[in-house]
C-alpha cells in the first residue's frame, strides 16, 4: 500500500508541474498578445485580431475554455500541455516585435507562423534562437527590415524556413552560414530578400529539399547544376536574379520536378531534349535569360505543361508599358518554323504563355484559338505580321495579352470591348493605324494596364463620362507616340495610376493641375520627354508625387529653375530643355538618386559642396551642354557606384578630381569641351571598369609617361579621345601595349552600353550611353555607342617621333585619328593587319615615305586622309582604296597617280635610265638629272604659287596647326 501511494503521490505531483508550466507557457502567448495591442493604432482594424479574439485573460473564475490556451485560436499542444504550434498568420498583427517578447519563451514551439501580418519594419529579434524546437518558421510577407539574425542558422531542426517578401537584407554574412546547419530543410523561400551572395554549392546534398524559391534575391555566381538533380525536388524558382549564372543539365528520369522558374536570369547554353523526361512539370518559365539554339521539338509532348515561357527580352525587365528598347540578338530559334504551330496547339491545358523574341510568325496567332484555357499570351518582340485573326479574338477570357513589338497591321479591332475579363492589354510598337476610341476599352470593367503607343494611330476621347464609377481603374498606361495634344480627359477620372508614358506626342504648355492632385499618392513612373511641355501648374519648383521613382521629361520647353522631384526619385531626367540657374541645393537630399541627367540646357553656377552625398548613391551623372564653372567637384568617396560620368560642354576649371580615383566601378567619363588644366591622369589606368575616357578640348599638357610602378593600365579602355589639348612628346607606346580591349575583335552581342536599374520587381529602366567623336572625318552625336567599338582620337596636339610599331597590335580598332601633330617617319605597313579599321586619319603631320600597299587589306575602311605631309611614290588602286578623293592625298607633293591629276612617272623614269647607258657620251646622267630639277623647278613655281592659294583658303587651319 505504501508503494501504491507514493506512486499516486508521484503521479499528483507531476500532473501539477505540468499544470504550471502549461499555464506558464499560456501566459506567455496572453503577455505577447496584450505586446501586440498595446502598439497598435486603436483604429486599426476595428474588426479585431481575428485569433487572438479568443486570446482571453486567465483567472480564478474563467471557463475551461478561456483557461486552457490550447484551446485557442491558431495555438496547437502536444499530448503532455506543452505549446508546439502558433499558427497566426493572416491575423492583422500589426506592431514591432521586441526582443524581450514573451514569444521567445516557448521553448516547445515546433511551428511558428507570423505570415501576412504588419510588423511594422521590426528587425526579427536574435532571441528567436531560444526556440530550438522549430521545425517550421514562416515570417513572410510581415514587413520586417534589417539584416537577417545569424542566429536563424542555430535552429538546426528546421525543415521549413520562409523569409520571403520582406524588407531584409543578408549583407553581415553569407547564404551559406546562414544555411550550413540547416541539412534537413525540405522548403528554402527567401524570395525577395536582398541576399547578395552566391549559392552554396553543398545544397545540392541537402537532400530532403523539397522547395526552393529564392526569386529576386540579387543572387550572383553560377547556380549550383546539381540542385536540379536533388531527389524529392519539385519546386525551383531563381527567377529575376538578373547577374545570375548557370545551365540546365542534361535531365534523369527519375526527376519530380514540376516548376522550374528561371526567368530574367544571365542562364545561357542550349534548352536540353532531354527535357522531356520531367514527366511532371507543369511550370517551364525559360524566358527573359540568354539561352540559344533551337526550341526542342520534345516540348510538343509535355502536354500537362500549364505555363510555358520562352525567348529573351531586349528589356530583362516586368514593366510591361516600356518602349520599345535596343534588341539583343535573337538567343532561341524556332528552327522548324512551319511547325510550331502544331506542336503549340498540342499544349491543351497551357494557361499562361510566353513567347518572346524567337522569330514567331502569324500563323501562331490563329493556332492559340485552340487552347481554350488560356489566360495570358505574351508574344512580345517576334516577327507577326497580318492582322489580328478573327479567330483569336474568341478568346474573350483572356486576362494579359502582351502582343507588343511585332509587325501588326490594320486597325486595332473595336472586338477587344468583348474582352470582359482582361487585365492587361498591350499592343505597343506595332504598325497598328487609324483612329481609335479609348472608349473601346474603357467600358472593360477589370482593366488594369493598357500601353497603345508607338503605332500610326490617332487616339482620343469621345464620351464626357457622365457615370465615373463604370471607368476600370487603370495603373498603367502607355500612350506614347498617339498624336495626343493634351492629357487624355479620362485620366482625370484615374485616381490609381502607377506608370503612365505619354512621350513623344504634341502635348503643349502646362500639366493640368487636376491630373497633379490626382496622382500625387500613387504615381510612381512617369515619361513625358518629347513634348512641348512648359511646366506644372500650380508646382513650378516642387513636384508633388509622394511615390515617384522614374522623372523623364527630356526634350521639353522647361524653363527657370529645375523643378525639385520628391525624395523617392531613383531616376531624374530632365535633360534639353531651356532650365537655368543653378542645381537646388535640396537636390542633394535625394536619397534614392541613382541617375542624375540634366544635360543640354542653359544651367549655371558651381556645383553645390553637397553633391558628395550623392556620390555614393549614383550610378549615372550627366550635365553635359551647360554652363556650369569652377572647379570640378572634389567629392566622391570610396565605395563609390559611379558608372557615368559626363560633364563635357561647360566651363570647368582647374585639375581633376583625384577622388575620381575611387570610382571603382566608373565605365564612362567624359571631361571634353571644358577648360581644365593638368598633365595626363595617368591614375585614371587603376579604374579597372573604365573604358570610354574623352578629354578632348581642355587645356591637358606636356608628356604622356607612364608610371613604372603601373605596369597595366586601362586594361578595359576602348575608346578614348586627348584631341584638341597640348599633349607632346612621343606618342603613348607603353599604354599601346596594354590597352588589351582594344586588341581582340569579337563583335559577341549587338548590344549596347547601358547603366540597367531594376528599381523594383516591376520597374526596369535603362539608360543608354551618348557620346560626340570626330568618326569618319565628321563630328557627330552618337546616341548609342557599340560594346565592341574602338577608337583612338589623339589629333591636334603637339605629338612627335614616329608611330609605334605597338599600335597595330590593336586589332579591335575602328577608328584611328592622330592628325594635327607632328610625327615623322614612315606610316607602318603593319597598320595593314588592322582589318576592322572604318576610319584612319594622318593628315597634318610630317610623315614621309610612300602609302603602304598593304593598306589594300582594310576592307571595311570608309575614310582615309593622309593629306599635307611629306608622302611620296604611287597612290594604292583597288578595294576601298577607288573610293577616295584627291582630298585624302591633298599637300603631298611627292605622291602621284588616282585619283590626283599628277600621273606617275615612275616607268617613264625607268625607261630613262636604261637609255642613259645608251647616250652617255652625249649628256651625262648627273647633268641629266640637274637639267629636269631645273625644268620642274621653273614651272612649279608657277603652278606651286597659283595651288598655294588655292590650298591655303581650304586648309589654311589645318597647315597652320601643323606649324604651332
Amino acid at each position: 500500500m505504501q508503494t501504491i501511494s507514493f506512486i499516486y503521490l508521484l503521479i499528483i505531483r507531476i500532473c501539477i508541474a505540468s499544470l504550471l508550466r502549461h499555464e506558464h507557457e499560456c501566459l506567455a502567448l496572453f503577455e505577447f498578445k496584450q505586446s501586440i495591442l498595446d502598439q497598435s493604432h486603436a483604429s486599426f482594424n476595428v474588426g479585431g485580431f481575428q485569433k487572438l479574439d479568443s486570446w482571453r485573460k486567465i483567472t480564478s473564475n474563467a471557463s475551461d475554455h478561456d483557461s486552457d490556451c490550447c484551446l485557442w485560436d491558431g495555438v496547437v499542444c502536444s499530448k503532455n500541455g506543452h505549446v508546439i504550434g502558433l499558427d497566426l498568420s493572416e491575423s492583422s498583427l500589426h506592431g514591432p516585435i521586441k526582443s524581450n517578447s514573451s514569444l521567445f519563451n516557448l521553448v516547445h514551439l515546433q511551428m511558428l507562423n507570423l505570415s501576412m501580418n504588419d510588423f511594422v519594419g521590426s528587425q526579427i529579434p536574435s532571441q528567436i534562437a531560444n526556440l530550438k524546437q522549430l521545425r517550421s518558421l514562416d515570417l513572410s510577407n510581415s514587413s520586417f527590415s534589417g539584416q537577417i539574425p545569424i542566429e536563424i542558422s542555430h535552429l538546426m531542426k528546421l525543415n521549413l524556413l520562409d523569409l520571403s517578401w520582406n524588407s531584409l537584407k543578408l549583407r553581415s554574412h553569407s547564404l551559406e552560414c546562414l544555411l550550413q546547419n540547416l541539412t534537413g530543410l525540405e522548403q528554402l523561400h527567401l524570395s525577395g530578400i536582398d541576399i547578395s551572395s552566391i549559392i552554396p554549392p553543398f545544397l545540392a546534398n541537402f537532400s530532403s529539399l523539397k522547395s526552393i524559391e529564392l526569386e529576386n534575391c540579387s543572387l550572383r555566381g553560377e547556380f549550383p547544376s546539381q540542385i536540379f538533380y536533388l531527389p524529392k525536388l519539385k519546386f525551383l524558382s531563381v527567377a529575376a536574379n538578373h547577374i545570375l549564372t548557370g545551365f540546365i543539365p542534361e535531365f534523369l528520369n527519375t526527376s519530380l520536378l514540376e516548376q522550374v522558374f528561371l526567368a530574367a536570369t544571365s542562364f545561357t547554353g542550349s534548352i536540353p531534349q532531354s527535357i522531356i523526361k520531367l514527366n511532371y512539370l507543369k511550370f517551364l518559365g525559360l524566358h527573359e535569360c540568354y539561352f540559344s539554339g533551337c526550341i526542342p521539338c520534345s516540348l510538343a509532348n509535355m502536354t500537362e505543361l500549364t505555363f510555358l515561357g520562352l525567348g529573351q527580352d531586349e528589356l530583362m525587365g516586368l514593366n510591361p508599358l516600356f518602349p520599345k528598347g535596343l534588341s539583343y540578338p535573337v538567343g532561341l530559334e524556332v528552327c522548324e518554323k512551319r511547325r510550331m504551330h502544331d506542336w503549340i496547339i498540342k499544349l491543351t491545358k497551357l494557361e499562361i504563355l510566353i513567347l518572346i523574341n524567337i522569330n514567331i510568325y502569324d500563323e501562331i496567332l490563329p493556332a492559340l484559338a485552340n487552347l481554350t484555357k488560356l489566360s495570358t499570351v505574351i508574344m512580345r518582340n517576334n516577327l507577326i505580321s497580318g492582322r489580328i485573326p478573327s479567330s483569336f479574338m474568341n478568346l474573350t477570357q483572356l486576362k494579359t495579352i502582351d502582343i507588343r513589338g511585332n509587325q501588326l497591321q490594320g486597325q486595332i479591332s473595336s472586338s477587344f470591348s468583348n474582352f470582359k475579363s482582361l487585365e492587361c492589354l498591350i499592343l505597343e510598337n506595332n504598325n497598328f493605324n487609324g483612329v481609335v476610341d479609348l472608349d473601346t476599352f474603357l467600358g472593360l470593367p477589370k482593366l488594369e494596364a493598357l500601353g497603345l503607343g508607338a503605332n500610326k494611330i490617332l487616339v482620343f476621347n469621345s464620351t464626357s463620362y457622365s457615370n465615373v464609377t463604370l471607368l476600370p481603374e487603370i495603373e498603367l498606361i502607355g500612350l506614347s507616340s498617339c498624336n495626343l495634344i493634351e492629357f487624355p480627359s479620362f485620366l482625370r477620372f484615374q485616381k490609381k495610376i502607377k506608370f503612365l508614358s505619354l512621350q513623344n506626342n504634341k502635348i503643349k504648355g502646362l500639366v493640368p493641375e487636376w491630373f497633379l492632385n490626382n496622382t500625387q499618392e500613387t504615381l510612381q513612373y512617369l515619361d513625358l520627354s518629347h513634348n512641348s511641355i512648359t511646366g506644372f501648374h500650380g508646382h513650378s519648383h516642387f513636384l508633388p508625387w509622394v511615390r515617384l521613382d522614374v522623372f523623364n521629361i527630356k526634350y521639353n520647353h522647361l524653363q527657370g529653375q529645375a523643378p525639385l522631384p520628391p525624395l523617392t526619385t531613383v531616376v531624374y531626367v530632365v535633360s534639353n530643355n531651356n532650365l537655368t540657374k543653378e542645381i537646388p541645393s535640396l537636390i542633394c537630399e535625394l536619397k534614392h538618386l541613382q541617375v542624375l541627367d540634366l544635360s543640354f540646357n542653359n544651367m549655371t553656377g558651381t556645383l553645390p559642396p553637397c553633391f558628395g552625398n550623392l556620390s555614393n548613391l549614383l550610378f549615372v551623372l550627366d550635365l553635359k551642354g551647360n554652363n556650369f564653372h569652377g572647379p570640378m567637384m572634389n567629392a566622391f568617396t570610396h565605395g563609390s557606384l559611379m558608372k557615368r560620368i559626363d560633364l563635357t560642354e561647360n566651363q570647368f576649371t582647374g585639375q581633376l578630381s583625384k577622388s575620381l580615383a575611387n570610382c571603382t566601378n566608373l565605365e564612362f567619363l567624359a571631361l571634353g569641351g571644358n577648360s581644365f588644366e593638368d598633365v595626363f591622369p595617368i591614375w585614371l589606368g587603376n579604374l579597372v571598369k573604365l573604358q570610354v575616357l574623352i578629354l578632348r578640348s581642355n587645356k591637358f599638357f606636356g608628356a604622356i609617361h607612364g608610371h613604372p610602378t603601373i605596369g597595366l593600365s586601362f586594361l578595359k579602355l576602348r575608346i578614348i579621345d586627348l584631341s584638341n589639348n597640348g599633349f607632346s612628346g612621343q606618342l603613348p607606346d607603353m599604354f599601346f601595349r596594354t590597352w588589351n580591349a582594344m586588341k581582340p575583335f569579337d563583335v559577341g552581342k549587338s548590344s549596347f552600353m547601358d547603366v540597367e536599374l531594376y528599381i523594383n520587381p516591376r520597374i526596369f529602366f535603362k539608360f543608354p550611353y551618348s557620346m560626340a567623336l570626330t568618326n569618319k572625318g565628321v563630328h557627330r552625336e552618337f546616341p548609342h555607342i557599340f560594346k565592341f567599338f574602338s577608337f583612338i582620337d589623339l589629333s591636334c596636339n603637339n605629338f612627335e617621333g614616329h608611330i609605334p610599331e605597338s599600335l597595330s597590335d590593336l586589332h579591335g580598332l575602328q577608328s584611328i585619328n592622330l592628325s594635327n601633330n607632328h610625327l615623322t617617319g614612315r606610316i607602318m605597313p603593319s597598320l595593314g593587319n588592322l582589318k576592322n579599321l572604318e576610319s584612319l586619319d594622318l593628315s597634318c603631320n610630317e610623315l614621309s615615305g610612300g602609302i603602304p600597299h598593304e593598306f589594300l587589306q582594310l576592307g571595311f575602311l570608309e575614310f582615309f586622309n593622309a593629306s599635307f605631309n611629306h608622302l611620296n611614290g604611287v597612290i594604292p588602286l583597288g578595294n576601298q582604296f577607288n573610293t577616295f578623293d584627291k582630298n585624302s592625298y591633298m599637300g603631298n607633293h611627292g605622291l602621284c597617280g588616282k585619283p590626283l591629276s599628277k600621273e606617275c612617272k615612275i616607268p617613264m623614269i625607268s625607261a630613262l635610265s636604261s637609255t642613259n647607258k645608251e647616250y652617255n657620251s652625249f649628256l651625262p646622267g648627273d647633268k641629266i638629272d640637274w637639267i629636269i630639277i631645273f625644268l620642274g623647278f621653273g614651272g612649279g613655281l608657277v603652278i606651286g604659287i597659283f595651288l598655294g592659294n588655292l590650298l591655303y583658303a581650304r586648309y589654311g587651319d589645318c597647315l597652320l596647326n601643323n606649324f604651332k
